[in-house]
């Protein structure tokens, strides 16, 4: 099976997150195809595609992508793609690491709709009991096993409208935003990471805005607990209101990380690790009772961007760590 070929084909499957019908159909039949029987199981209103195995090690990733942002290309050294790191480069090592089994003893899970809210994720822990898993997303094939929690909140800054050649008489709910921004980013403790992902106020209308909205998402390490976080902020910017849109608290893998560990050894790498610093799978497994780890090929840095790309040779990598993953499980 040639790795080019292969992720060549689930990148020009255009499958951001409701419309994975296709590359659904796609691993199935490639499964299919190399004597297995693959299962497609609904629910919340996807379709997951699941190989079961002869033990209770799952490897998982997903099959969604943000919305499409270029072609596939190749340059010699890299592919570029939307989703070809994050996760189809995964994809390709599993299916690679497929075809090479004499008896496959991994379960595998390929999921819908990461990107977006976690259905599939929600989907497969209601339909499969509390087992490990290695949840496939970019981490340069470092293994990691703190994964960081997540906080999304929508922020609402109030003012006073005034005409808008007399701002002195009213408060700008903008500046009021920036100014309850500022304070955040100089408040928090530093390991604790905020972005802005969205803004809006005022208009066309030539009056003092009196109304900010922000969407702000917040990542923090295990030791730091969402609902405390939750609570600071609400202090530090106690002029503005505050609504939760989703949160959750992260964790440390437990032995799961060590399977992984061998199995990277044993494919003659010398294992590094890593924090998990986004949102992933991981967090609806592991809130459902199983012990995760997060390891896969890509720079996370680059994914849902337009520069996104993945090196041919980290796939092969994932691949061989894969298929020793398959030899060391019991």
């Amino acid at each position: 099976m040639d790795v080019l070929k292969v992720l060549e084909e689930l990148v020009n499957i255009r499958s951001p997150s409701g419309r994975e019908d296709e590359i659904v159909k796609y691993v199935h039949r490639a499964f299919s195809e190399m004597g297995y029987e693959p299962e497609i199981l609904e629910g919340y209103g996807v379709k997951n595609v699941i190989l079961r195995g002869k033990s209770d090690l799952w490897v998982v990733t997903h099959l969604d992508t943000v919305p499409f942002k270029r072609g596939f290309s190749y340059d010699g050294r890299y592919a570029y793609g939307t989703g070809v790191c994050d996760t189809k480069a995964s994809i390709a090592a599993i299916m690679l690491a497929l075809s090479e089994l004499d008896r496959l003893k991994l379960n595998v899970a390929l999921l819908s709709d990461e990107e977006e809210g976690g259905r599939g994720s929600r989907a497969f822990v209601k339909s499969v009991p509390p087992s490990k898993a290695v949840v496939m997303e970019p981490t340069s094939l470092k293994i990691a096993n703190v994964h960081y929690g997540s906080l999304e909140v929508l922020v609402k800054a109030r003012g006073v409208s005034s005409h808008g050649s007399m701002p002195e008489m009213g408060v700008n709910a903008i500046e009021v935003m920036i100014d309850a921004i500022r304070r955040l980013k100089n408040s928090l403790n530093p390991s604790v990471k905020m972005l802005v992902q969205e803004i809006r106020g005022g208009g066309d209308e030539y009056v003092v805005p009196d109304l900010c909205v922000a969407r702000i998402d917040f990542v923090f390490p295990p030791e730091v607990k969402m609902r405390d976080l939750m609570d600071m902020v609400g202090e530090i910017i106690s002029e503005c209101e505050l609504e939760i849109i989703e949160g959750d608290d992260g964790f440390v893998s437990g032995d799961v990380c060590k399977i992984l560990e061998s199995a990277v050894r044993a494919a003659g790498y010398e294992p590094l690790f890593c924090e998990m610093p986004s949102w992933t799978d991981a967090i609806n497994l592991f809130k459902s009772g199983w012990d995760v780890v997060v390891f896969g090929p890509g720079d996370l840095s680059l994914c849902h961007t337009e520069n996104e790309r993945i090196s041919v040779n980290e796939i092969i990598k994932a691949k061989n760590v894969l298929t020793r993953l398959n030899d060391i499980i019991k």
